[in-house]
């Protein structure tokens, strides 16, 4: 249960990241066409060129009816002459039937921009960036209808002008959906940067080995956030006097987030033919290094430096993701190929980023520009989840390595306990044992000379004495035989052959218990042993087993070879045994029966690992016993 729990975690926070994306990326559009009954478009306005002093001068320079045109819904956005550096839109106002009117203008292109109701300027922006797709909102009066609205534009771009028709309606409903259409990136942007904060915290926690992979993680999560929110034209129209502070957080951004990209690959995947990506990450962080000198020289004297660095950021920037990109997605696919899930995941996560990127771009192109790019965005999403996918799993697969390592652990210890256990007893027994069998020999030795010389009642006395002096010398023998298991002699066993006699010897015994044996053995298999010991140790074995049969108890025997090895399985149908006697099996003086020592089924154990072979149990209550032997083949 423990194992699986942490894949169970990391199933669930993926779909409620998941869940969670689908929710703010859901289209933008679905509130206003809620919105449609209260809102009104404006389905014409009319456009004219003019110089860059008539914006500061205001729409007495152009309110003459001389070059305008007639713009619509649908028309492609007018190239700027060169002659001109000036646009004006004019938008007459039809009569105003809401209580607290407002206008929406969507997507206007331009930089500067300055809004007039007649003569009286109502709203004015200037961003200082290569941004240039603007959202207002203009409250309005219901007196203003029958009015004109001048737009004077200003740009460094060749398009300008309004690609979406302007809405009258509530202030209200205007001003949600105004919200609304910027707010969704600035949601997603935030959540990145919150996800980013979460992985990084968590990397606290962990050691060297697993934290670079989390820290460089949430540096592509909170660069790829950081992104998002400064695509958004929601900071530049509520908080464009920091337009500048945002083009240099977007560069620091970018400078950090290509070389933890290429890191986190190498983490993952490896290094890559040749260590490529190594050396590509070394290159991109000294590419970064520089770019951020250049960034403070700019930033002193940004006239003069303007030129080199944007082509440095710019122009190099863009070659060099191009070559980063190619590279971790071959690698990434290379790795897939190899059958390796975290490079599918990586190249999946990549090739969709990739698709939605350059199939947005190229869209952007026929259009001319006059597209909104949105679908990027789910590229991102699908790659920061293979990411965090890739990372989940490498943490589910580190948590069932510990939990694997620790049984492990559990069973060295259980096995190093038990050779001390057996180590002490072997020395106490081979001391005891050689001192306690003599005198025992001499004590039985004149009990029978006394059994000539009494009478019956007292022949009995004495038959019981020796018998219980018989008993007491077979446990020494068991000591003796635990303690030093040599062989005296060790040739080649027919292992059928040995089993046969051992089937003879219990045959009887099982009998009596109301069982039966049943073995199965190929005449071809071969051990390498002594022969008394070896059935010393079988009969142990098979004793356990006859004394758990009841009533019309079986035991099952068969071998078989198996690589190198010949196994040996003996099963019962007996009473079985719990899981905790099954762990104290063959521990010394452990015996489930009343009067067992638990010696004989020690000495199989010492036995069969003196041949290099191993003993194994598997046993449920009620059910029976499974002995598994395992040695070394002697087939040539």
């Amino acid at each position: 249960m423990y194992e699986a729990l942490p894949k169970a975690m990391n199933v669930r926070n993926v779909l409620f990241t998941c869940f969670f994306l689908l929710f703010i990326l859901l289209p933008e559009r679905t509130y206003a066409e809620q919105q449609q009954g209260s809102t009104e478009n404006i389905m014409k306005w009319q456009m004219k060129w003019g110089d860059q002093d008539e914006l500061d001068e205001g729409p007495p320079s152009i309110k003459s009816d001389d070059g305008w045109s007639n713009m619509s819904e649908g028309d492609t956005l007018p190239e700027k002459p060169y002659s001109n550096s000036t646009a004006w839109i004019k938008i007459h106002l039809p009569t105003i039937k809401f209580d607290r009117p407002g206008m929406l203008l969507s997507n206007i292109f331009g930089q500067r921009i300055k809004v007039f109701l007649e003569n009286k300027e109502i709203y004015s922006s200037n961003i200082r960036f290569l941004y240039d797709k603007n959202n207002i909102f203009l409250p309005l009066e219901v007196s203003g209808g029958g009015k004109n609205i001048y737009i004077g534009i200003q740009t460094t771009k060749d398009q300008v002008g309004i690609q979406e028709l302007p809405q009258i309606g509530n202030s209200e409903d205007l001003l949600h959906q105004f919200l609304l259409k910027d707010v969704i990136n600035i949601i997603l942007g935030s959540s990145f940067l919150f996800i980013a904060l979460v992985i990084f915290i968590c990397s606290i926690f962990l050691n060297k080995v697993h934290s670079s992979s989390w820290i460089s993680l949430s540096i592509i999560i909170a660069g790829f956030g950081v992104l998002v929110l400064i695509y958004s034209p929601f900071l530049y129209t509520f908080y464009n006097d920091y337009s500048d502070v945002y083009l240099q957080l977007l560069d620091v951004a970018l400078f950090v987030l290509i070389p933890s990209m290429t890191y986190f690959f190498e983490l993952v995947l490896g290094t890559g033919y040749h260590s490529i990506l190594t050396k590509f990450r070394k290159f991109q962080c000294a590419y970064s290094i520089v770019c951020f000198i250049c960034l403070v020289v700019y930033l002193v004297i940004p006239r003069n430096f303007f030129e080199m660095y944007y082509n440095l950021t710019v122009d190099m920037f863009v070659l060099i993701v191009v070559v980063q990109l190619v590279l971790l997605t071959v690698h990434s696919i290379m790795q897939a190929l190899k059958g390796n899930r975290n490079g599918i995941l990586l190249a999946v996560g990549l090739i969709v980023l990739e698709i939605t990127c350059v199939t947005e771009f190229i869209w952007f192109l026929i259009r001319s520009g006059s597209y909104d790019l949105f679908i990027w965005k789910w590229g991102v999403t699908v790659f920061i989840l293979s990411l965090i996918l890739v990372l989940g799993r490498n943490y589910a697969q580190n948590h069932n390595q510990v939990i694997k390592y620790a049984k492990e652990l559990e069973l060295f210890n259980t096995d190093l306990h038990r050779s001390e256990k057996l180590s002490i007893i072997s020395e106490l027994a081979a001391s005891v044992a050689h001192e306690v069998k003599n005198p025992l020999q001499v004590t039985r030795g004149f009990l029978q000379f006394l059994t000539n010389r009494y009478s019956n009642q007292e022949k009995i006395y004495i038959t019981m004495a020796l018998e219980e002096l018989d008993r007491a010398s077979n446990i020494i023998t068991d000591f003796l035989t635990f303690a030093k298991p040599q062989f005296e002699s060790i040739t080649l066993l027919d292992l059928n052959k040995e089993l046969k006699h051992v089937e003879g010897i219990m045959m009887p015994l099982a009998n009596l218990q109301g069982g039966r044996i049943q073995m199965q053995i190929p005449v071809h298999l071969r051990v390498k042993g002594n022969s008394s010991k070896l059935k010393q140790a079988f009969i142990n074995v098979i004793k356990n087993s006859i004394e758990a049969l009841s009533e019309n108890g079986e035991i099952n025997i068969w071998a078989y070879e198996e690589e190198d090895q010949t196994v040996i399985h003996i099963q019962d149908n007996g009473e079985g045994m719990s899981a905790n006697e099954l762990i104290k099996l063959g521990e010394p003086y452990f015996s489930s029966k009343t009067k067992g020592t638990g010696l004989g089924l020690m000495v199989s154990y010492r036995i069969i690992e003196v041949m290099d072979g191993s003993i194994e149990f598997k046993s449920e209550k009620g059910v029976g016993t499974e002995a598994i032997i395992r040695l070394p083949s002697a087939n040539d």
